[in-house]
């Protein structure tokens, strides 16, 4: 293990923040609205050659129904009864939101107390340099196939890679692969994420009155529906925080690692003196149980708004929904809560944005026991499980398109990496570990398939 850990120590030191400042200069947002899309060409390109410079010769682009360009390749070992793994990363990224809120310029990699900022260091083109430096390390000592896929467009969520596997379920075919787009629980606790929750996106609209009317004139007798939403929203928690959708299970624990909560205070940013939410453990109320967050409503703004009765509101509803929960039976049961809890006899109006099924991971194969042990030949200490509260629908077509394979989900996303918000980061020695993870990883594998 001695020659692999020094070996990607030595190119942790001599390429990977210049490599990591160069991927994270491409402002490759999936999204022609905000940036150029020759942007996402200018990173789909670089990903392309860095790759097919380490054995994949026949890296390429692959158009995707959605427009994006997934990166493809094969590298094989020279056996072909090997065990095939195929690696994932995505090399679009979320828009930086509001500027002014960096602390650092968001497309210039900028080192701070040790770690490296800026948009995508860690979510997820910081996974991508995880993988090319696990296989330089192993140099032509890879005993397995490998496969290649690097997507362009997940932060979207237009499903163009999903629809792509589907269409051509051969070309990524593997025994097993590493989806390498969540994180350890903090920084050098090694962990596989083994669940993922589902989501259910939904807009409800509330109308009570044809027109706006003056409240001192019609305000009593008349219906508020941004009043009226006001109730249905507020039916949707107990005064604890618990979730309280009529028909979803809100009692279930989670058995794996837990969350200490007063790390997910600081890690969740929470203000002094503001409780966490629910009767369950930090842990039972991210991975195991419903969840539902008010993202946005539609109603007039206080600056500016009028002595008027409000005939019209409406509020956009995130629903995650865990492992053991169909995503469908839990679509029907928020628009049944929805309309049931409208006072007044409202009109209620419930459009669907999207869902999304949860995930969960089988940890009891020869690819998970071979990464438990590199990673705590790596780390020093044993690797846990960790489930995650967001959503990542590649993962069911995984594994409805390859049930045999074993799906891992790892990467250097801690919770201090601040993925999607201002000041995202990554530390580099998350990178430099799980690079020689992977790289032992792949090796253990393979001798063990063999």
């Amino acid at each position: 293990m001695g020659d692999l850990r020094s070996r990607v120590g030595e190119f942790m030191t001599a390429t990977a923040r210049s490599e990591l400042a160069e991927l994270v200069s491409f402002r490759s947002v999936a999204d022609p609205r905000q940036f150029p899309p020759e942007e996402c060409a200018k990173t789909a390109e670089w990903v392309r050659d860095r790759f097919a410079r380490l054995g994949f010769a026949d890296a390429r682009l692959e158009r995707t129904p959605d427009g994006s360009d997934a990166i493809v390749g094969f590298r094989p070992c020279g056996d072909p009864d090997a065990a095939t793994v195929l690696l994932y990363a995505h090399y679009d990224v979320q828009p930086p939101l509001d500027e002014s809120e960096w602390r650092t310029p968001p497309f210039e990699l900028t080192e701070v107390d040790g770690r490296w900022y800026g948009r995508g260091a860690a979510d997820c083109k910081g996974n991508i340099l995880m993988h090319l430096l696990a296989l330089r390390a192993l140099g032509d000592d890879v005993p397995v196939n490998l496969k290649l896929v690097v997507e362009g467009s997940e932060e979207q969520g237009t499903g163009g890679l999903e629809a792509f596997v589907a269409a051509n379920p051969d070309l990524l075919r593997a025994d097993a692969i590493l989806v390498c787009d969540t994180g350890n629980a903090a920084v050098g606790h090694p962990a596989a994420t083994v669940t993922l929750r589902g989501m259910v996106n939904v807009v409800v609209t509330v109308e009570s009155m044809a027109s706006e009317v003056h409240s001192g004139m019609f305000g009593g007798p008349a219906p508020d529906a941004l009043a009226a939403l006001i109730a249905i929203l507020a039916s949707l928690r107990d005064a604890t925080g618990n979730t309280t959708i009529t028909g979803l299970d809100a009692s279930r624990r989670w058995e794996g690692a837990p969350y200490p909560p007063e790390q997910f205070r600081t890690d969740a940013g929470v203000l002094d003196g503001v409780a966490l939410l629910g009767d369950g453990t930090v842990s039972d109320m991210l991975w195991a149980r419903p969840a539902v967050t008010v993202l946005g409503i539609d109603c007039p703004p206080v600056v500016g708004s009028t002595a008027a009765i409000v005939p019209r509101a409406a509020a956009r509803l995130n629903l995650r929904v865990p492992p053991g929960m169909a995503a469908d039976d839990a679509h029907a049961a928020l628009d049944a809560h929805l309309r049931a809890a409208a006072p007044w006899g409202v009109h209620v109006d419930v459009e669907t944005e999207a869902v999304g099924s949860p995930f969960a991971a089988q940890t009891d194969g020869p690819a998970y026991r071979a990464m438990a042990a590199a990673m705590q030949e790596a780390y020093g200490v044993p690797m846990t499980t960790l489930g995650q509260g967001g959503s990542i629908p590649l993962c069911n077509v995984f594994a409805d398109t390859y049930p045999g394979a074993e799906i891992i989900l790892m990467g250097v996303e801690e919770p201090l990496a601040l993925i999607h918000a201002p000041n995202e980061s990554v530390d580099p020695s998350e990178i430099e570990r799980l690079a020689l993870s992977e790289a032992l990883f792949l090796r253990g594998y393979g001798a063990a398939r063999g």
